[in-house]
């Protein structure tokens, strides 16, 4: 290949992944790049990615979407953060919430003021003591008041729950206006130059081929480029994220539109919980070496709130990640690229971080090996990070009372993970590692959430006396519970500003 421009970019596979790549490359490439997508309208997509975090709203303005309208054509709702129940202990529920905690005073962070107290039985359950959590629990929402700045309504983090395949039409419209040309059919060969081992083109079933430059696999855990053509090979990480399964089904709405996911632990994994404006998307992620598929499926649809509306649908996975991510002229994204649980809905924003790596990484027709290096060490970085968060979520528990759980308190985790829990553990200390996704109130609220308590907290808390650290936590929660109480419900917001059109 000569050292000039890549002009012709073919995406494998539709879906979430492939449309959000479709759209982000015709926003950002001028008209002289040939964007084309491939995919069979026979070959369903996995459709359950319908949770998000904050990231996703960076996207959507990348493309210039409006918000408002984003969420009616999705039949979306607003998400302050996810509900963990029975994690820690059974009967035991906390708010992993979007934003801040409370307000830092000094050179501190607020939680280490709240441990003192804690310590002392002085202080109440975390989720007073920030917005995102208080107003979740109290059914409120409503976006960041930019208008003020000294107030927790300005720190309000959110980001979204949607209908996938309303999400991926909605892209493809968006897509399709901006000159990205669909191309219906199944790929059944790919074709690789003889000598740099590069994927030349693909041919479909129809016998057709499409050649191309760059090659973008977003076939699902498929990876007809990345693995089945190119054989890069699968880092397994099911010995420490040992849920292998998923039997997803919607049901009918009974309750409010809660403006959080729900995440339930039950005896050989979780459930969880996404409310839509038209229905609720639920599913039990789960481990095939404690339960079966029929239990599995039994057990989810014997906790739907409201009539189900689709049959239980049972999804085979292995955690873990390529060993490569882009590898010669093919870039995996989405399940092509690897897979973690939904756990804590990092799925969709492994997607656009990687759009957003291709576009820092773009590469010249020469594919230098650098770049590639590069953009495949910031993405191991990634998912890496991502991965011992998810982990933490199952190991520090004190459940022991089925053989899932008692696996999961006693298994052997990461060294870095491992360090720290420990850190934290001696005077809640936590430091994120340069740009790490999830940031210190994330790890914060989960540990604490499930038990993993400091046996005490930063020794300058005291260089404020008793009565000041009291007055200040206790004047956060004041002042928060009255900012929620100010909000409106999140139905109602929804009603007035985005209410999707009825089917």
């Amino acid at each position: 290949m000569t050292d000039s421009q890549v002009r012709d970019v073919v995406i494998v596979g539709g879906g979430t992944a492939g449309w959000m790549v479709a759209s982000a490359l015709s926003r950002v490439l001028g008209p002289q790049h040939s964007i084309r997508l491939i995919e069979s309208d026979e070959i369903g997509t996995v459709g359950v990615g319908e949770a998000t975090i904050p990231m996703i709203k960076l996207f959507n303005q990348t493309l210039e979407l409006d918000e408002m309208d984003f969420v009616r054509r999705t039949s979306g709702s607003f998400k302050l953060g996810i509900e963990f129940v029975n994690w820690g202990r059974l009967g035991d529920s906390y708010i992993h919430g979007f934003g801040k905690i409370g307000q830092d005073l000094g050179a501190l962070p607020f939680y280490q003021y709240w441990l003192k107290l804690n310590l002392s039985g002085r202080a109440g359950p975390m989720d007073d003591y920030s917005i995102n959590t208080r107003a979740a629990r109290d059914g409120k929402f409503l976006p960041a008041a930019n208008d003020r700045p000294n107030s927790p309504l300005a720190d309000i983090g959110y980001a979204y729950h949607f209908d996938a395949t309303q999400y991926a039409r909605y892209l493809r419209e968006y897509a399709e206006a901006r000159g990205v040309q669909r191309i219906e059919g199944k790929v059944v060969d790919v074709t690789l130059n003889g000598e740099s081992g590069f994927v030349e083109s693909v041919t479909l079933e129809s016998g057709d081929t499409v050649a191309g430059q760059l090659f973008i696999d977003c076939s699902g855990f498929r990876g007809l480029l990345i693995e089945q053509a190119l054989k890069t090979g699968y880092e397994d990480w099911s010995h420490w994220l040992p849920c292998d399964r998923a039997v997803a089904v919607q049901c009918e709405s009974t309750d409010a539109l809660t403006p959080y996911t729900r995440s339930t632990a039950l005896e050989a994994g979780w459930q969880w919980r996404i409310p839509l404006q038209h229905r609720v998307g639920n599913g039990y992620v789960y481990c095939s070496r404690f339960i079966s598929d029929d239990e599995a499926s039994a057990r989810v649809v014997g906790n739907l709130e409201g009539a189900a509306i689709t049959e239980p649908r049972v999804l085979r996975f292995v955690t873990g990640k390529r060993r490569k991510f882009w590898n010669r002229n093919v870039i995996a994204m989405g399940l092509a690229s690897g897979f973690m649980e939904p756990l804590e809905s990092t799925s969709i924003h492994l997607i656009q971080s990687a759009i957003a790596r291709l576009i820092a990484f773009f590469p010249s027709a020469g594919f230098d090996p650098i770049d590639i290096k590069e953009y495949n060490t910031h993405t191991d970085f990634e998912f890496d990070r991502i991965r011992d968060f998810l982990i933490l979520h199952y190991h520090a528990t004190e459940r022991d009372d089925t053989p899932f759980w008692d696996y999961c308190r006693t298994m052997q985790v990461p060294e870095l993970l491992k360090h720290r829990m420990q850190l934290f553990r001696t005077h809640g200390r936590f430091f994120r590692d340069n740009a790490e996704l999830f940031a210190e109130p994330s790890w914060v609220q989960v540990m604490i959430g499930q038990r993993w308590m400091p046996e005490g907290y930063h020794p300058l808390v005291d260089a404020f006396g008793d009565e000041k650290v009291l007055q200040h936590v206790e004047g956060v929660r004041a002042v928060i519970a009255n900012c929620s109480q100010a909000m409106p419900t999140h139905g109602a917001f929804i009603e007035r500003y985005c209410k999707a059109p009825m089917a």
